[in-house]
């Protein structure tokens, strides 16, 4: 993780970037050593969201290319039981991927509803909300720490 500090705040984007994949890697550590240190705060926050919704985008993406076949021969999802669920969360399953930082269902939640066909837009949105949030919030404990 050091390694990434060296790089400034490319190094922040992927590690921020790396974090919302399924790679368990912890952005969080990244975003309070810059705190610490004393970088902008608000280019802090912005570079780290922007590079976690961005990954967590691709996690979308991969599930959105994902095919029925694949999905009931290796996640055991029956397609009909799928579909009824979509059904139940076509207009409200975006607002999901508002809490796609949470820890451990945070990276499966982008990649089921890209399986499940979600609106693009909609994820895009909720996604960024959330992973912003998020970030700020960390970032306001971490400056809450230093200055203890």
């Amino acid at each position: 993780m050091a390694d990434l500090f060296e790089y400034g705040y490319w190094g922040l984007f992927f590690a921020s970037f790396l974090a919302a994949t399924i790679l368990p890697f912890s952005s969080e550590a990244i975003l309070s050593l810059f705190v610490y240190s004393g970088y902008d705060i608000s280019v802090t926050v912005a570079i780290a969201s922007l590079g976690n919704w961005l990954g967590g985008m691709l996690t979308y993406y991969l599930g959105y290319l994902g095919k029925w076949t694949w999905i009931e021969k290796f996640l055991r999802i029956n397609q009909a039981k799928a579909e009824k669920t979509k059904l139940f969360l076509q207009n409200k399953g975006s607002a999901l991927a508002f809490f796609a930082f949470l820890p451990v269902v945070g990276d499966i939640i982008p990649l089921g509803l890209g399986l499940l066909r979600s609106k693009p837009i909609w994820v895009a949105l909720f996604m960024a909300a959330g992973k912003l949030c998020r970030y700020i919030v960390w970032a306001w404990i971490t400056l809450q720490i230093i200055n203890a």
